[in-house]
Parts: structure tokens; C-alpha cells; sequence
């Protein structure tokens, strides 16, 4: 063991509730294993999943070995957990596409090799094979519905008549305590951790085993990841962040914290890096003799960034980062400017408009739709305002096809922070 993991997780604010906490302490003091689920109900896991991973693999760097789940299984369920209405439900065929397109999300952040290798398992694997009576009975006789309708999940859409639950949600917690005594008999779990809207599910299955098992098991939660404005984390104005590079690039996760708020800084180094104790109070330091300098907000941004998508992702998210602040960008890759204009204002130009003589700067701002008029391309222009592929233009320029970077982009900034994409074509 190279830390006291529950120390850790204290000075972190990673535990929220958990079973027998002395027993715990004394349970860990050998090296363990233990689970984490993740329902495959889409192709990625959100920013949010971050937390329970970053869990398994602090356990993990402390000596125990971690087990993750794909739920294949559940998700043909799906737990009603923090939703208001029932989900829909997705086929087999999705549902494996899911679990298999998420598995590839966990490999930069657990180790899977050496003595206490992480393990990724499938739980559509045993579920699938567990008849109904045999559920019923091997498993059901030993849940009080009266229990189960006390569970704040299921609590609230049974006081909504518009929604309600039906008998499939209402079973999921039976599916997951099943899980847990499985994992027991087969590697030998013996703890399950979590957020804290998972602590009902978990204490179904500690109480399964104890009851089926005569062994006491254990759960730990962490707090549910919030902002310090009472805003929703994760989400921004283009959606929810993934930690999928097809679905939010390792610049725009980089961007995410970047711009994270100060008031968020402490908790969000705590819960998303591996920095340790002294390290996050230098950079909270930082912050209070230099405020203007988002130097914590850098290092966030840094470590978070490459625990998902890993260092080279990283350096390339810095390097289209500082290129963008300069106006630097002619070094950068395509790709690189792909991600980092995705979101930007753009427009299209035909080639042929750009053949020979080309367009003088004021006619492309307004062709480019950089602009509304020629009066304003005219005041800009004059003023030096605009930069052409991080270069200053001037009014008198003409615009060719041999301006254009990678042969289709121009980049037009106006003033410091304004860019605009003209993709010709």
C-alpha cells in the first residue's frame, strides 16, 4: 500500500457515505478489490462518470485491484436513479455497440497490467442467464418492498401519477445488488463505490451478501459534483461534456476547465487531478497573489485533460490554446484547427472567387460574412483590426487561393477575441 486511500479521499471530499467506516479502515489495510458499474446507455460517459473512475483508480494506486463494469445488462433496464421519467429502452444490438465504444474511455485512466491489474467485465455476461423465477426467488425474497419504496428514486415518481415507475425500474436495484454478490463470488469484491445517488443500490447488495453470504461487504460514495453558482457541471451551451474525443475534442474538455470559475478551482483539483496535497495549495496560492493569471485553472486544465485522452492530446490542447491567444495559428495542424474553430462563426466561398487577382480584404470580410457592409469591412480594415491566418492585414490587400491554409481555410480575427472561419470551396 503507498497511501492511506481514505485519507486521501477525505482530504479530497470524495466520501460522502460508506458502510462501517472503522471497519473499513481496517479492511483496507490489506489490498482489496473493487467495482464501479456504468450503465451503457450511450456510446460515451459524461464528464460526471469522471468522478467514480478517478476513485477506482486512486484505490488502485494505492494498492487495490479495481473492477469495472460495463453494464450491458442493467442498461437493458435502467435505473431510475436521478430521472424523472421512465428511459426508453434500447435494443440488444445498442445496447452491446454502447458498452463496447465506452470500454476504450477507461484505458488512459486505470492500469490493466501488473499485480493489481484492472478488470473489465460485462455484466449482460451473468444477467442474461438469471431466469426470472430464479431472480425471484434466490434474490427478491430477501428485498422489503417496504425498503425498496423509501428509496428517493423511486420515492419520487411514485408520488408523480403523470410518470410513476414501473415494475421494470423498480427491479433495477435487485439487478445491481446481484451484481455486487456475483463480483464477491467470482474475484472476490468486496467493496463498491459510487456518487452518492447510487448509495440505496449499493446497500441492497452489501445486505444481499450479508444475508446470502454471511460476509460483510462495504459501499463509499462521492458527493455529486456541483458548480459553486448553483449551475448544472458538465453542461455548456454547446451540450454536455464527454470524454470521448468524437463527441467533445481533448481542446474543448481543455476549454472546459480553463474556464472553469475560481470559486470552483479547490474542489475541482481535488476531485479531477492526482496533484497532491501540496501541490493544489501552491496553485491556490498562485491564485490569490495572481488573480488575472488562471494559473490554477491552467493546471486543472492540464492534468484533467490528460487523464482522459493522455499527454500528446494534452500538449496539442495547450499548443491550439496558446496559438489561439496569439494569433499565432499557421503551425497548427488541420485537425487542430478543426477542433478549435468548431464552434466559431463560419461561412463558404467559392474557390473561383479567389482564382488570379482574388478579393481585396474588403470584399472578403464581406463575402465571408465577417461583416454586414463594405462601410464596416472598410473601418476595420483601416483600423487594423483584422488579422488573416494570425497575420495583420491591410486595407490595400488582395486575397488569393495561396493565402489559404491547408488549401480551404481562411482564418479572419477581429480585434483580439473574434475569429471567424471562411471554408472555400
Amino acid at each position: 500500500m503507498t497511501t492511506d486511500a481514505l485519507s486521501d479521499l477525505a482530504y479530497r471530499g470524495q466520501i460522502f457515505q460508506q458502510t462501517n467506516a472503522e471497519g473499513l479502515v481496517e479492511h483496507l489495510k490489506a489490498p482489496r478489490k473493487l467495482y464501479a458499474g456504468f450503465d451503457a446507455t450511450a456510446p460515451s460517459l459524461t464528464i460526471g462518470h469522471l468522478v467514480p473512475m478517478l476513485l477506482l483508480a486512486r484505490m488502485q494506486r494505492a494498492g487495490h485491484s479495481p473492477v469495472v463494469v460495463l453494464g450491458g445488462g442493467t442498461a437493458m433496464i435502467g435505473d431510475p436513479s436521478g430521472k424523472s421519467a421512465e428511459r426508453p429502452l434500447l435494443t440488444p444490438e445498442q445496447i452491446a455497440e454502447n458498452a463496447e465504444s465506452q470500454s476504450r474511455i477507461f484505458k488512459n485512466v486505470l492500469d490493466f497490467s501488473g499485480s493489481n491489474a484492472a478488470v473489465m467485465v460485462n455484466n449482460a455476461d451473468w444477467l442474461a442467464k438469471v431466469g426470472f423465477l430464479e431472480m425471484l426467488r434466490d434474490v427478491g425474497k430477501h428485498f422489503s418492498v417496504n425498503m425498496m419504496i423509501q428509496k428517493d428514486s423511486v420515492k419520487e415518481r411514485l408520488n408523480n401519477r403523470e410518470q410513476g415507475i414501473s415494475y421494470t425500474e423498480f427491479s433495477y436495484m435487485l439487478l445491481q445488488a446481484y451484481d455486487f454478490r456475483h463480483l464477491y463470488d467470482t474475484y472476490g469484491v468486496t467493496l463498491q463505490i459510487a456518487g452518492s445517488d447510487q448509495w440505496g443500490n449499493i446497500v441492497a447488495g452489501t445486505d444481499l451478501i450479508r444475508r446470502t453470504r454471511s460476509v460483510e461487504t462495504f459501499g463509499v460514495t462521492a458527493p455529486l459534483v456541483t458548480k459553486a453558482d448553483g449551475g448544472k457541471f458538465g453542461k455548456t451551451e454547446s451540450g454536455a461534456i464527454w470524454l470521448t474525443a468524437d463527441r467533445t475534442s481533448p481542446y474543448a474538455l481543455y476549454q472546459f476547465w480553463l474556464n472553469v470559475a475560481d470559486a470552483d478551482v479547490e474542489r475541482y483539483l481535488k476531485t479531477f487531478t492526482f496533484y497532491d496535497p501540496g501541490r493544489i495549495a501552491d496553485l491556490l496560492a498562485d491564485m490569490a497573489a495572481n488573480p488575472g493569471a488562471r494559473t490554477a485553472q491552467k493546471a486543472l486544465a492540464a492534468a484533467a485533460t490528460e487523464v482522459v485522452h493522455g499527454a500528446t492530446a494534452r500538449a496539442e490542447a495547450e499548443a491550439t490554446t496558446a496559438a489561439l491567444f496569439s494569433g499565432d495559428v499557421r503551425g497548427l495542424s488541420k485537425a487542430a484547427l478543426e477542433e478549435a474553430f468548431a464552434g466559431a462563426p463560419s461561412a463558404t466561398l467559392e474557390k473561383s472567387k479567389l482564382d488570379g487577382a482574388g478579393l481585396d480584404l474588403v470584399e472578403l470580410l464581406v463575402e465571408g460574412q465577417v461583416v454586414k457592409s463594405k462601410r464596416e469591412a472598410r473601418e476595420f480594415a483601416q483600423s487594423g483590426a483584422i488579422s488573416l491566418n494570425g497575420e495583420r492585414a491591410n486595407a490595400e490587400q488582395r486575397v488569393t487561393t495561396e493565402s489559404l491554409l491547408y488549401g480551404e481555410l481562411l482564418l479572419v480575427r477581429r480585434g483580439k477575441k473574434n475569429w471567424h472561419v471562411i471554408r472555400v470551396r
